[in-house]
């Protein structure tokens, strides 16, 4: 029987992980690409990501961290804290799902993140990501959900790419989880 974090790597080497040149977020080139998309919008894809996750989340809580809820940057983390919040929905204290925008809402009112009736200033969170490289958007998430008065206690990233974005994480002071590593997808 597979276990479920083999399952993973072996879903996002059919369905997201190319070898072709792309150009990053970070603006930097690269030779392979890595589109969680398509395994994040796959029904066990997101499913095992979820649980996953959830597995994390459920031992940071065992040793007394009550973390409130999730979330990161639209478009990627979408799916990944709405399954995970969906997951925890039969907790004692299940986990609440937020959004948070590239720019803020143009209209109405004109927040950065959504979902936030749900919290309360200095409620602990983890930003979720699917891919990081740098960690330079994901730092941004973490910005964005400080100043909405969020505690974030770490990161946990679908995927790590391992050129950097673990370590810029950490320094910044945060706790910083990979489901995967692109190592795992090559092996």
């Amino acid at each position: 029987m597979v276990d479920i974090h083999s399952e993973l790597v072996g879903l996002i080497k059919k369905l997201s992980y190319e070898n072709r040149k792309v150009t990053l977020a970070s603006g930097r080139e690269s030779d392979f690409y890595i589109d969680m998309k398509n395994t994040l919008l796959h029904p066990r894809g997101i499913f095992l990501v979820s649980q996953l996750i959830c597995q994390k989340i459920k031992s940071l809580q065992s040793s007394g961290l009550m973390v409130k809820g999730v979330g990161g940057l639209t478009m990627g983390a979408d799916p990944i804290s709405t399954g995970v919040s969906m997951m925890s929905q039969d907790w004692p204290h299940p986990l609440f799902a937020f959004y948070i925008r590239k720019e803020p809402k143009s209209h109405g009112t004109q927040q950065w993140l959504e979902g936030m009736k749900n919290f309360e200033a200095g409620d602990i969170v983890m930003i979720l990501e699917d891919v990081v490289t740098t960690g330079g958007s994901t730092l941004k998430s973490v910005e964005r959900a400080r100043l909405a008065g969020l505690k974030v206690l770490g990161v946990i990233s679908v995927v790590d790419r391992e050129e950097g974005g673990a370590q810029n994480i950490q320094a910044a002071g945060l706790n910083f989880h990979a489901l995967v590593k692109r190592s795992q997808i090559l092996a």
